[in-house]
């Protein structure tokens, strides 16, 4: 950036993060508290940051910098996200597990997308409900968003809602080991394609057992590694509708650069080329920026408009996972999973 890009951008910049530090204060305080962090500081910082502007509503000054967060550090931390994420744990899977993972993940999004349209979401939002009920909640819907092109205000209430839901999956799910007579290796897979984020895959299976812990951990992030195709996918049609139909074009242009980056660390970082010591300093900066992206978001929320869709997105979510569980335990049952 030039030097006056960066005077105008500056101020903005520094509110964002100073709200997602807030925010990653307030979750190690609830993890001294409650033993673990129910909500992300990634969903704190976008309350935080909706809450902010219900109190003020930040003028010219704060604007490049606040709009800058929210679109090209979103950006940035998805393209870096890439480095955590070995295709190993593909191969580890093995192929029928693998191709039944996409299946479910396949059938939740056409299912999801369906649900939310039905009760009326706008399409964007339908999108943002659908990959992160099928994929990773919160990581899904904040790594669409840039590419679908999705408003601040319905990123947030997506992630908001899903948010509450994954923590109510996580104390609810392991009841469904006695009331489905699920052993641990059925549960562990059940819990990895079902549950949002991989913390809480952890959360939701250690107090069943060592196995289900194991087994939901390696299904859950091979089902994290289709968000690549869908994303490619996703940006293939935005593109194509934003501009029509036009064969030959590039990959390049097809696929949007933070993508390209997320592929290319993804490969490297299975290529074993990528060190563990710089993977430590990589992924906690991943994280921040994502914070400070769902400050931005959250500062772009008008609570008049999230409220005139929290119910129909509250439903759409959760019919969502019920659809996605009912597909789980049919896969479960299908392959013969002992």
């Amino acid at each position: 950036m030039t030097r006056n890009r960066i005077a105008e951008t500056a101020p903005g910049i520094a509110l964002c993060a100073a709200i997602a530090l807030a925010a990653m204060g307030l979750q190690r305080l609830e993890e001294h508290w409650t033993g673990r962090p129910w909500l992300e500081a990634l969903v704190i910082a976008i309350l935080l940051g909706t809450l902010l502007r219900t109190l003020w509503n930040p003028g010219r000054r704060w604007a490049p910098g606040i709009g800058f967060s929210a679109k090209t550090l979103l950006e940035i931390a998805v393209m870096l996200l890439g480095a955590s994420i070995s295709f190993q744990a593909v191969l580890d899977a093995g192929p029928g597990l693998i191709l039944g993972i996409a299946v479910v993940v396949a059938l939740a999004l056409g299912a999801s997308y369906g649900i939310g349209r039905m009760l009326g979401l706008p399409k964007r939002m339908a999108v943002l409900v659908a990959c992160g009920n099928a994929i990773c909640g919160n990581s899904a819907i904040a790594a669409v968003a840039p590419v679908i092109g999705a408003k601040p205000a319905d990123v947030a209430s997506s992630i908001a809602f899903t948010a509450i839901l994954g923590v109510i999956v996580v104390i609810a799910l392991p009841l469904l080991v006695p009331l489905a007579g699920l052993s641990m290796t059925q549960y562990g897979v059940l819990a990895g394609l079902t549950v949002y984020a991989v913390p809480q895959v952890l959360a939701a299976t250690v107090p069943v057992g060592l196995v289900s812990t194991q087994l939901g951990t390696l299904v859950k992030l091979v089902r994290v590694l289709m968000l690549g195709p869908v994303v490619i996918g996703l940006s293939v049609l935005a593109r194509r509708q934003a501009e029509g139909p036009k064969p030959g074009l590039a990959f390049g242009r097809l696929v949007p650069w933070f993508i390209v980056g997320f592929l290319s660390l993804a490969l490297l970082r299975s290529l074993g080329a990528i060190p563990e010591a710089l993977l430590q300093v990589v992924m906690p900066v991943t994280t921040f920026l994502t914070i400070v992206a769902m400050a931005a978001l959250g500062l772009g929320v008008d609570l008049k408009v999230l409220g005139k869709v929290g119910g129909r997105v509250t439903l759409a979510v959760t019919l969502s996972l019920l659809v996605l569980v009912a597909i789980s335990l049919g896969l479960i049952r299908l392959l013969g999973i002992p």
